[in-house]
């Protein structure tokens, strides 16, 4: 990931705290990095261990977040450097999933929880958590109860632009793979790691969309409300 290696280049990087959701720029007075070479002879060959240590710069969070990453390695000398990622470990918080405020329905809330957590461990699980995630918004937030999600992603086309309604069927699509067996059971098509997290992504699209701009917008409209029978109680 392009802030690890910012941050073992001690450079600083943009960065959004999964707690607070506090967007900043992270420095060298926020995060510790160290290395563990790890070059006991093994048929996998040598490898080096980075952990992050990461805290918020928002006064008002200053939770911390704690990443390893394990990474295949040569020798050059004096040091081990490291080629490609073979895992990464999200330890505090377990997962990369954003907190939302709390007027989103909790059932959405815990199915996009879980997916993120089971992300790394089962891409394919995390889609069917995405797809079942995807069928609740659109249930609560568009009001569509039908026998088949496919009808009621059918029943928002014209209520969404079009390559919106294209993504939303494409989770459909993807989560189908974790959700039905296909007929010829020797047919394995699996999920990847990046393209759960895609999924991923367009659920916290779809949440900031359809429920925080919609709060928001409400909350305004209360305020604009609110000044205007504050003038008219003046004027009595």
């Amino acid at each position: 990931m392009e802030w690890q290696i910012a941050a073992r280049d001690n450079k600083p990087f943009p960065w959004t705290c999964p707690f607070c959701n506090h967007d900043s720029i992270i420095t060298y007075s926020n995060i510790y990095v160290i290395s563990a070479n790890l070059s006991i002879e093994n048929k996998h060959g040598p490898k080096i261990a980075f952990f992050y240590f990461v805290v918020c710069p928002n006064p008002e969070c200053k939770e911390f977040t704690f990443t390893v990453s394990l990474y295949d390695a040569y020798l050059r000398q004096p040091q081990y450097q490291p080629t490609s990622m073979i895992k990464q470990w999200n330890l505090i918080p377990p997962s990369e999933a954003k907190v939302f405020p709390h007027y989103i329905p909790k059932p959405i809330l815990d199915d996009y929880a879980e997916g993120c957590l089971i992300k790394d461990l089962s891409p394919k699980a995390s889609a069917t958590l995405s797809r079942r995630c995807l069928q609740g918004m659109i249930r609560d937030f568009w009001g569509v109860k039908k026998s088949k999600l496919i009808d009621e992603i059918e029943a928002i086309k014209d209520k969404v632009d079009p390559l919106t309604w294209k993504a939303i069927d494409a989770v459909r699509r993807i989560g189908n793979i974790g959700a039905h067996m296909e007929q010829d059971i020797n047919l394995i098509i699996d999920v990847e790691q990046d393209e759960a997290s895609l999924l991923i992504q367009l659920i916290e699209t779809l949440i900031k969309d359809w429920y925080i701009t919609r709060y928001e917008r409400e909350e305004r409209l209360k305020q604009i409300v609110e000044v205007a029978n504050q003038k008219e109680s003046q004027k009595k």
